[in-house]
């Protein structure tokens, strides 16, 4: 992605999330993925593709299970 597709599409993604916080972040080495940032938490990377002339940006966003908050307790069965 050239820097202007990274400014675009972190523009569009702050609107439509709602967030001054998010940040995508050019890769390290040519041919790495843009990461997508919150505050200083990585939560995915974005991928451009152009196919047959049509653009088109994919955000794969990854939650990891020790990020979670606990699972809530088993609700206990009814009583008839």
């Amino acid at each position: 992605m050239t820097p202007t597709d990274i400014a675009r599409v972190q523009t569009y993604l702050r609107r439509i999330l709602g967030s001054e916080r998010i940040t995508l972040v050019p890769p390290a080495r040519k041919g790495m993925s843009v990461e997508v940032m919150v505050q200083d938490e990585v939560i995915g990377t974005v991928h451009r593709d152009d196919e047959e002339g049509e653009v088109s940006y994919a955000v794969h966003i990854t939650v990891l299970e020790e990020d979670l908050p606990p699972a809530p307790a088993a609700a206990a069965p009814k009583r008839k």
